[in-house]
């Protein structure tokens, strides 16, 4: 199977890099794009950028460059809901839009043409299920917008519209619309790195970075080393 693999900032890239066995490098657009093998899958990374358009535009880069069959998403996200405490990996099962009405008739969270909820990759979330273990990870809906979410308030203001949200972040449902516009399954694996409203979270945030937790994205690795890999 190829996989392409997206992460919003560097330091997030310069945690999944260590993983592809055989790694190139080259240029789209550009942008540097990281080929190689993981699990006996082909596989190619790049960073997404902060926000979604950015998101948006790389993953469609991504995919007329390297024409995956899966695109992953993996990374941190804020936690938004108390039982998603710092370190917690987030298996998505769903992504939607926190930030996103278009007007009269229509829901909250749906874009132009598009569900509300956006569904990740059957297949891959009953492989997490089945490979990961039950104890810090959890699978629901991850929530994304245009904002650092920072505050409890917000996070109040998101679980309004969408009451069972377990995290958020700026990249996902943006990189779910792309993917599904484009006919690209897709899967969302972001790790809790700090809980808006609980104490000092632009601290947590900049502290998760100093330990830099390899092990928790080393998920992405057993995720894709258990997808079936398809006969030569």
């Amino acid at each position: 199977m190829k996989i392409g693999i997206l992460a919003a900032m560097q330091k997030e890239l310069a945690l999944l890099l260590p993983l592809l066995e055989g790694r190139k490098e080259e240029s789209v657009d550009g942008l540097a794009l990281h080929t190689g093998r993981i699990g006996g899958h082909e596989v190619a990374m790049m960073q997404c950028g902060i926000g979604k358009v950015n998101s948006a535009l790389n993953t469609y880069r991504l995919i007329h460059a390297f024409s995956p069959e899966l695109i992953i998403n993996s990374g941190v996200a804020g936690g938004a809901d108390k039982s998603m405490k710092i370190g917690t990996v987030l298996v998505a099962e769903y992504a939607a839009y926190h930030d996103v009405w278009c007007g009269p008739g229509t829901e909250t969270g749906a874009a132009d043409g598009m569900s509300v909820f956006l569904p990740a990759a059957e297949d891959v979330v009953a492989t997490a299920r089945r490979v990961l273990p039950e104890d810090g990870v959890r699978y629901g809906l991850i929530c994304s917008g245009d904002r650092f979410i920072s505050t409890a308030a917000e996070v109040r203001a998101i679980k309004k519209s969408f009451p069972s949200a377990l995290a958020c972040d700026m990249e996902s449902a943006s990189i779910a619309q792309v993917s599904l516009g484009c006919g690209v399954p897709f899967s969302i694996v972001r790790v809790v790195s700090d809980t808006p409203g609980e104490g000092e979270n632009i601290e947590q945030y900049k502290d998760f970075w100093t330990e830099a937790p390899r092990k928790t994205f080393e998920v992405v690795k057993r995720i894709i080393d258990a997808l079936p890999v398809e006969p030569k």
